[in-house]
């Protein structure tokens, strides 16, 4: 999501997760296990992508058994052969926005379907592959809480860091890097300021959609139903909503 409104999206989107607490563990359970298997092995220190699903986790107040649980799957011992495979799907929802969405799945043919199916049922349309990939850039984002510090000194530790900007708002500092440069800028931010509130790589829009109140009510019930697909992991969209379409949504949930 993006706009002048991000922050109001994101809580708004939070508070849905965070009623899907179960889900959401499912899924961080699956990454952390892909991220050791596919990643560099089972020790974080020497697993850039580990290292941050694992971290991802604990954010989520995620149980420590649980996060280790995850990382034993990856032992070729621990009987799990299970093989997942990452696939990223585009489309378009209502009021002509863009959305991506990751998946990791066992059984491609059984995702595809089924976002598709999600897609139909919620105004939407699964597009080709690249169909709206170019509407977004591939960034790193980090974002810490407004109260961590001023802007200005926010700013500044991020580009010593390497970051390429930073928007700070009344709620949030989100820093966004090169998706090659995103481990080390996050490393050194951590060493001043703690635990993110949230990072990743991410889909950030070059373009946006305004849409309407009717518009943002469906597109939220289409995000909502992509992300209870227990193959999808993030779903990214450029949507742009005004303020008090934004106040309405929250208030409705």
């Amino acid at each position: 999501m993006a706009g002048h409104s991000q922050f109001k999206n994101i809580m708004h989107r939070k508070g849905a997760q965070d009623r899907k607490r179960a889900k959401v563990f499912n899924k961080l359970a699956r990454e952390i296990t892909v991220a050791a298997k596919m990643g560099g092995g089972i020790d974080p220190s020497m697993n850039a992508r580990l290292r941050l699903a694992i971290s991802t986790a604990r954010a989520s107040n995620m149980p420590n058994d649980r996060i280790k649980r995850a990382i034993d799957l990856a032992d070729p011992n621990s009987g799990d052969d299970t093989q997942y495979e990452e696939i990223r799907y585009e489309g378009y929802g209502p009021g002509g926005s863009a959305i991506i969405v990751e998946a990791l799945t066992d059984n491609r043919n059984r995702t595809v379907s089924e976002v598709r199916t999600v897609f139909s049922k919620n105004g939407g349309n699964l597009g080709e592959a690249n169909s709206v990939s170019f509407m977004f850039d591939r960034v790193g984002e980090i974002v810490y809480p407004a109260s961590i510090a001023d802007a200005d000194t926010v700013f500044e530790a991020a580009v010593e860091a390497g970051a390429d900007n930073v928007e700070s708002s009344a709620d949030a500092h989100e820093i966004i890097t090169q998706v090659t440069d995103f481990a080390a800028v996050r490393e050194a931010l951590e060493k001043k300021f703690g635990d993110p509130e949230r990072s990743g790589l991410v889909w950030k829009p070059n373009v946006t959609a305004e849409i309407d109140a009717e518009a943002a009510e469906k597109i939220m019930k289409l995000i909502d139903s992509l992300e209870e697909n227990d193959d999808v992991q993030a779903v990214f969209s450029n949507f742009e909503m005004s303020d008090e379409v934004a106040e309405s949504l929250m208030q409705a949930s």
